[in-house]
């Protein structure tokens, strides 16, 4: 019941913001907009996002290797079939991806897979975050104030920063990670049961997560899945740069990663169709900060929403439809999953020195 009235909350929510980004928009001019676009360079746009699910599984099968084997087939449907879910129901489906592959797949644990999308959405956030931060500190818009622009040039810097700094922390975690598990177990064994159940879900979490984590570790697993990262956000970006080229937009590198930053943004809200509502306006807001009339701006946002959420519902249509998964048993792997946490680590003080986790 709880699952049902945040999805009646977020569709409000998501309702409620595509009312306020269409409330004073001339549609007629988003029309005429749409009309007058290239669609041979949005198809191309659609053809290169498609790529990008076939690059998203390569990269999920070297965050998978020290955990698991699975085929490059299973991946990909698994990824098409979650970016589907994306689009029909928002961020709360991001456990539709890794629950239809363990099902698809029984080599591979529900755990593993689980935790394995949380390393790839820092791997994403982290990437995005520095292209963003290090544009900023060359970037111009028409008319820029120097003043303000040096302050977005310092803004930039923190969050090149602030990125650096999260991906050296998370190896001093991987390095440390037995220790400090230890360390934790040991203070959990004397606490109230309260604390104790919470401890032990966020030792289990992170037992998976050092687990995962030792891609950073690895040469080899570090440069094959940077390198996937590098090639999965340089199609995303020459997708977005095509669409705006569609609408007459002459925009260059440092622009096209400037508005992906906004649309970033927006993406994180988890309201249903794909981030709907949230991903348009800060879209939109990103191209009228750029100099681009509301109304184009409008009408690029909407098109850039289908290219970069709407191919994968095909894709994950045809693999749904042609499995045995069905949505009761997505539903019972992620409850089973939620649980999970509370029976892993439950060993006695005596036995609180052997982790889950294994060195390799």
């Amino acid at each position: 019941m709880r699952r049902y009235l945040r999805f009646i909350v977020l569709f409000a929510l998501a309702a409620l913001v595509l009312w306020w980004f269409g409330r004073d928009l001339d549609w007629a001019a988003v029309r005429t907009a749409v009309g007058q676009s290239d669609w041979q360079l949005i198809a191309a746009a659609v053809v290169l996002v498609c790529v990008t699910y076939f690059v998203r599984a390569l990269r999920w099968r070297a965050l998978l290797a020290p955990l698991a084997e699975t085929s490059l087939r299973e991946l990909f449907a698994a990824t098409t079939v979650g970016f589907g879910a994306l689009f029909l129901v928002g961020r709360a489906s991001e456990v539709v991806r890794p629950a239809f592959l363990s099902l698809r797949d029984p080599r591979v644990r529900p755990a593993a897979a689980f935790v394995t999308i949380g390393v790839e959405r820092i791997y994403d956030l982290v990437t995005v975050v520095l292209l963003f931060a290090v544009n900023l500190i060359w970037f111009r818009a028409p008319d820029s104030d120097p003043a303000a622009y040096a302050r977005v040039r310092q803004a930039g810097i923190v969050l090149a920063i602030g990125a650096v700094i999260g991906i050296a922390a998370l190896v001093w975690f991987r390095r440390n990670a037995a220790p400090l598990l230890n360390w934790l177990k040991r203070k959990m064994a004397g606490a109230r049961p309260l604390v104790k159940r919470a401890g032990r879900l966020l030792i289990g979490l992170l037992e998976q997560v050092a687990q995962a984590l030792s891609v950073l570790t690895d040469a080899r697993g570090l440069a094959t899945t940077v390198g996937w990262t590098a090639v999965l956000w340089s199609l995303i970006a020459v997708a977005n740069w095509l669409v705006f080229y569609a609408f007459g937009l002459r925009f260059g590198i440092s622009e096209t990663l400037f508005v992906l930053g906004w649309a970033l943004v927006g993406s994180l809200v988890p309201t249903p169709g794909g981030a709907a509502g949230a991903f348009h306006a800060a879209t939109a807001a990103g191209l009228v900060f750029l100099g681009v009339v509301v109304e184009q701006a409008a009408a690029v946002s909407i098109i850039l929403h289908l290219v970069v959420f709407g191919p994968a519902v095909f894709f994950g249509l045809y693999y749904f439809l042609r499995s045995d998964v069905s949505l009761a048993r997505i539903r019972s792997l992620v409850s089973e999953q939620d649980q999970e946490g509370t029976r892993r680590v439950g060993e006695s003080p005596a036995a609180a020195g052997e982790l889950v986790l294994k060195e390799k």
